[in-house]
């Protein structure tokens, strides 16, 4: 009993390891679609198992490049959103394609990460066995 505890602590209060990925969005001032997708998307991203993965990270496209995103290939569009871990790109989403659509292929690119959602998977199905028993919080 005491170890259960023991895990799930140290499962509540580690680090995720997957903290090296970041959801960038270039916008610009200018984009209609990027206010349609703050408007459809974000106000809830924050709350979601792929914000705790993957936060959004806002680029102007009218601005230079920052240093440590100078190895993604040329943004052309906006909205463009490039899912990227430990500085290499994953994919990207050209365009916002509506709501359903995007949570869609974001899924499809976060699948391609090396092991978080597994690991999240994981952690969820420790959890739920001590919550069932105990009442425990939310992972991921």
């Amino acid at each position: 009993m005491r170890s259960i505890f023991l895990v799930l602590v140290l499962l509540i209060f580690s680090p995720p390891a997957f903290s090296a990925s970041e959801l960038i969005m270039y916008n610009s001032p200018t984009c209609e679609w990027c206010e349609v997708w703050e408007e459809e998307v974000d106000v809830i991203y924050d709350k979601t198992r792929e914000a705790r993965i993957a936060p959004v990270r806002r680029v102007d496209i009218h601005d230079p490049r920052p240093d440590d995103l100078k190895q993604i290939r040329p943004v052309i569009y906006t909205p463009t959103f490039v899912l990227i871990d430990d500085g290499k790109e994953i994919g990207r989403i050209n365009g916002y394609p509506g709501e359903d659509f995007f949570w869609g292929l974001l899924n499809e690119m976060v699948g391609k990460l090396p092991v978080p959602l597994r690991a999240c998977d994981e952690k969820r199905k420790v959890a739920a066995g001590a919550e069932n028993r105990k009442g425990g919080s939310q992972i991921c």
